[in-house]
């Protein structure tokens, strides 16, 4: 076990898991239910300090994360091994601290991020599945996999993605990178990963939706170079729900 002998101050980076159905995203909001606003709260009671904790980004509501970067500094004796074992008896239910570690002091979980990947997952059965209700989109007309590849590999690469962005956002730039977008179907299942240097709010969900209406035969595959060029948003396809997005992994 590693404590905090000499009581100074540490910076502890960990590793969080949520399902965001019942969160209103990340970032703190008043009188509402956020990741952040549990994760404070359990720090609180097992550190007895008043810490703001640092997340990877922010999630919308409804997101979910299989692998969530959060960091924070504490000058706790707690062994930072055990960490996890107290946030959990004190965390809600739908979210879990998978590990902690101590970080070097110049690590933001924020700001040291140089990637990150989301999967988007579409239940493509004609009845949905009550099991996925809450971690797919359910689109029932069949889609086809091998447009939405074709689609898919016009948004490789550095673009202005304004026009796959929903109003409401405030950034120094609307220029982000994509280095893959890997498209799978099992079964019914469609899954998009798409990994990049970051997102614009909502970016992921309207590629997503644009994908569907290029598998759907709405949009034309040939077409996207265009609307990726176009930066205009009614060209791209719908936002699409918040509840088939998850998190999966923050490269540093």
């Amino acid at each position: 076990m590693k404590f905090n002998e000499s009581n100074d101050i540490m910076n502890i980076r960990l590793t969080l898991q949520f399902d965001g159905t019942d969160y209103h995203g990340w970032q703190i909001q008043p009188g509402k239910p956020t990741i952040q606003g549990a994760l404070r709260d359990a720090l609180r009671i097992i550190t007895r300090e008043d810490i703001n904790p640092i997340g990877c980004g922010r999630t919308d509501a409804g997101v979910h994360a299989e692998e969530y970067t959060a960091s924070f500094r504490t000058d706790s004796s707690i062994p930072v091994d055990r960490i996890p074992f107290a946030l959990n008896a004190n965390l809600p239910q739908g979210i879990v601290c998978r590990g902690a570690e101590a970080a070097d002091d110049d690590f933001s979980a924020n700001k040291s991020a140089a990637a990150k990947c989301y999967r988007y997952t579409i239940d493509n059965g004609m009845f949905p599945d009550v099991f996925l209700s809450r971690y797919a989109w359910h689109v029932k007309y069949e889609l086809d996999t091998e447009r939405m590849r074709r689609a898919a590999e016009a948004f490789l690469g550095t673009h202005d993605f304004i026009g796959f962005a929903s109003s409401g956002f405030s950034v120094k730039t609307t220029v982000r990178t994509i280095y893959g977008i890997e498209i799978a179907k099992s079964n019914n299942i469609i899954t998009a990963d798409v990994t990049g240097n970051g997102f614009l709010y909502n970016m992921v969900r309207i590629i997503a939706g644009t994908l569907v209406y290029a598998g759907s035969g709405r949009i034309d595959p040939a077409e996207m170079p265009e609307i990726i060029e176009s930066r205009r948003r009614e060209r791209a396809g719908i936002t699409a729900p918040a509840k088939g997005l998850c998190l999966r992994k923050v490269f540093y």
